[in-house]
């Protein structure tokens, strides 16, 4: 399946036309998923700035560490800090995963709130290794298809235990949204967004389902590939 890609000239400028998209799901409302690491942060500083109500949002993680809610290795704890804190209206409902206790509880848990949800938007990055919410390449999560959020085991630092959405529901979206800069990232977005579907690269394998798939990069991230 296609993917859109817009390339920036930089990492900023990426973060903030991601930004820009989070908002406008934010004001049209409905689900939104997010992700971790560092990228997604000015993109959510850019969001809170230009839509300070999320009251209509029901807010989620394509995946979390499993570490309390406090911790600085938290998904939740980067969202609420460069978010959720910067909000005039907080969204109708967050569904955080509860990291603090067991992995195969709170995937279990996870699982079943997220029967019956499609996504307005998903909000993915891609790792260099080619994976993107906790699907690590060659996972056997890649080929789950009846369950919505498992356990998963860490492919990189930090080394814990994850809970991560699977792809019946990364792809269960209106618009899956990838954000991707740095050059260190260039080998997979080549392998993700230009050659074929591989479990070695678990990016390549997530698209929207009847929706659309956007790539929002920047030039370094994008020069492996061709337009460049």
């Amino acid at each position: 399946m296609n993917v859109d890609l817009i390339v920036l000239d930089d990492a900023e400028a990426a973060a903030r036309r991601a930004g820009e998209l989070l908002a406008e799901a934010a004001q049209a409302g409905g689900h939104i998923a997010l992700s971790g690491g560092k990228s997604p942060e000015l993109a959510h500083e850019t969001a809170a700035r230009l839509q300070p109500d999320w009251s209509r949002v029901e807010l989620w993680w394509g995946d979390e560490r499993c570490v309390p809610p406090e911790d600085e290795r938290s998904n939740f704890a980067m969202a609420k800090r460069t978010l959720l804190d910067r909000l005039e209206v907080q969204p109708a409902r967050v569904h955080r995963v509860r990291g603090e206790i067991e992995p195969e509880p709170a995937a279990a848990e996870y699982d079943a709130a997220l029967h019956g949800v499609r996504l307005r938007l998903n909000v993915l990055g891609l790792g260099p290794d080619g994976h993107t919410a906790s699907l690590f390449p060659n996972a056997a999560g890649l080929h789950e298809r009846e369950r919505l959020a498992i356990a998963a085991e860490p492919g990189l630092d930090p080394r814990v235990m994850r809970v991560t959405m699977t792809p019946p529901m990364l792809g269960n979206a209106d618009c899956v949204l990838f954000l991707v800069t740095g050059e260190d990232k260039a080998d997979a977005v080549r392998r993700a967004f230009v050659e074929s579907p591989s479990d070695a690269t678990p990016a390549s394998r997530i698209r929207s389902r009847h929706g659309q798939t956007i790539a929002v990069l920047d030039r370094l991230a994008a020069s492996g590939l061709a337009l460049i």
